[in-house]
């Protein structure tokens, strides 16, 4: 209650737990079993573990949850890195290797570090145009970085954005892809076995950029020896998170479907 007004607010207010029916308490159970798991939970299967009423509920949940996943003002990335894009869903027969079709296009860029992956990014385009591109390497890696792609025209503005592209042909190489660009290659092989295995490849492309925060999410942290750290900075950014209803969860989709 505010001492001058009188005003009566919920502490949950401004949150994402907004006029929720479930009690802070399951709240805190399905954060802890979202961060515990390695590979994270499906909503059947948090509706298992907590005894929620419906698969609705566990979607909604969950689908909010993703949404805290992603701290605003992030650092970007920065030094060596690679980007490249790849197909969920995988490319259509005769559509070409850019061909976007029915499929959802998704664009990583992964931090080098020494043999290693860093911290990645990433997100879902239109189209693997110049525009697309260069504004995602723009909001995810740091100007006067090193940017490593392969050889497609999509790339080609980078050095007049302020970075040092240094592209890697792969025809007449004599190398496949996955030699010249080996991290965002795992990433992507990661990715998919990630939707595939935890969610049963049941993404939609409209629903795709909140797993896609997930994914970035765990990925980043997967070196943490300590969980709860993981279930500590979901419920730090959770609370800092506008409410989203239901009506705004459900883009195009039906999650029952």
């Amino acid at each position: 209650m505010c001492s001058q007004c009188g005003h009566q607010a919920s502490v949950t207010a401004g949150t994402i737990f907004h006029r929720s029916h479930l009690p802070l308490r399951t709240w805190f159970r399905a954060m802890w079993w979202l961060t515990n798991q390695k590979h994270g939970v499906s909503a059947l299967g948090l509706q298992r573990l907590l005894g929620l009423g419906s698969y609705r509920t566990g979607w909604a949940c969950l689908q909010k949850l993703r949404r805290a996943m992603v701290r605003t003002g992030r650092d970007s990335l920065s030094g060596q890195v690679e980007v490249d894009e790849t197909y969920i869903g995988g490319v259509e027969a005769g559509g070409g290797r850019r061909r976007l079709g029915n499929k959802a296009l998704v664009v990583i860029a992964a931090q080098v570090d020494g043999e290693g992956i860093g911290r990645i990014r990433l997100r879902r385009i239109p189209d693997a145009s110049a525009r697309s591109l260069t504004g995602f390497i723009k909001s995810a890696v740091e100007p006067g970085s090193i940017v490593i792609t392969d050889g497609w025209e999509g790339y080609e503005g980078l050095k007049g954005q302020g970075y040092t592209h240094k592209p890697r042909v792969i025809s007449g190489s004599g190398k496949t892809a996955v030699a010249l660009l080996p991290r965002v290659h795992r990433v992507a092989a990661l990715l998919k076995r990630w939707l595939l295995g935890t969610h049963q490849g049941a993404v939609s492309r409209e629903q795709l950029d909140f797993y896609l925060d997930e994914f970035t999410f765990r990925f980043n942290r997967r070196t943490s020896r300590h969980r709860g750290k993981l279930f500590y900075r979901l419920v730090e950014q959770a609370v800092f998170l506008q409410p989203t209803p239901y009506s705004k969860l459900v883009i195009h989709t039906d999650p029952n479907r």
